[in-house]
């Protein structure tokens, strides 16, 4: 199964990429899964109303896109700013939801996990999870939205810098029942 990670936080070391990097170094250890990570550190997407040129893409976006059209599940780490999802990560959802690039929301399993510094994120992952289940009607596509959101409490207390885990074990085994729960809808959806 290919998997993506995307970081959606436009901050360089960002709490939603040591997110990321865990779930990625939980990922990584079956052999079976391929797993690639997008950080938006990198995020240079212009501002909706413009266009992205699907010919001439940037490094950012290429490396999204091209890892998006290969994954059978995509997640997103999503940071909370004042209860809602980031706005780059609205902005590409916006982007990516066009004619061009529709097919990124064809064929494929979407599951959602807010990031905090303290104790939050649900929101975020709720507000996503609407956004793309809209995305993917309106555009006539056919893949599903994961039920099941996690939200990531505490992150510097809980993971390093690294995306190591600092050894409380609630936080590791709500992140491991939402990836276990996110690989299951993504199999049973692949297989149907």
């Amino acid at each position: 199964m290919n998997i993506l990670i995307i970081s959606s936080s436009p901050r360089h070391n960002s709490n939603s990429l040591r997110f990321a990097k865990y779930l990625q170094n939980q990922l990584q250890a079956d052999a079976s899964a391929q797993v690639s990570l997008v950080d938006f550190s990198g995020f240079d997407m212009p501002n909706v109303g413009t266009s992205i040129n699907k010919d001439n893409l940037t490094t950012f976006q290429h490396a999204l896109i091209t890892n998006w059209e290969a994954a059978d599940l995509v997640i997103m780490a999503i940071p909370e700013y004042n209860w809602l999802p980031n706005a780059e990560l609205i902005n590409a959802v916006n982007h990516l939801g066009g004619r061009d690039f529709m097919h990124l929301f064809n064929n494929k399993t979407f599951a959602f996990a807010g990031t905090s510094s303290g104790r939050g994120g649900r929101q975020p992952a709720l507000e996503m999870t609407m956004m793309v289940n809209k995305v993917i009607s309106f555009g006539n596509q056919f893949s599903v939205v994961s039920p099941r959101v996690f939200e990531a409490h505490e992150i510097p207390k809980n993971l390093d810098a690294n995306g190591d885990s600092l050894g409380n074990e609630v936080f590791e085994k709500g992140t491991k029942a939402f990836l276990d729960y996110s690989l299951e809808v993504a199999k049973r959806w692949q297989i149907a």
